[in-house]
């Protein structure tokens, strides 16, 4: 399979969902995508997560021993197709609304489907 610039675009989303396709990911189903994001403290994770539950989004929180100046980690996991646009732009979002609550965009993953 040759990869098409325009589904998989020269930066690290598209190098990843180009790794997917190659792996044998149907891209096209929609499947529940976990995007992660940072905070230096438990208050400001949480107000983050009920900020994202009053959009009506699924979340969770958890300690996150990786990162000592952002220990606290935040999971949106909205249902999506993986596609380029759809990813980035809900990057985007997240890390917009982040800001307030001092958070920071710390990347995403998802379940390989494959057709059936």
């Amino acid at each position: 399979m040759n990869r098409d610039p325009q589904r998989f675009p020269d930066d690290e989303n598209g190098n990843a969902l180009w790794q997917m396709a190659e792996a044998g990911d149907d891209l096209s189903i929609p499947r529940e995508v976990d995007f992660a994001v940072l905070f230096p403290t438990e208050d400001d994770a949480l107000q983050f997560a009920v900020h994202l539950l009053r959009s009506d989004q699924k979340v969770s929180l958890s300690s996150y021993e990786e990162n000592h100046e952002l220990p606290w980690q935040v999971l949106a996991h909205p249902f999506m197709e993986p596609s380029h646009s759809n990813i980035c732009g809900f990057e985007r979002l997240l890390g917009e609304s982040a800001e307030d609550f001092s958070g920071r965009n710390d990347g995403w993953g998802c379940e390989a489907q494959a057709e059936h």
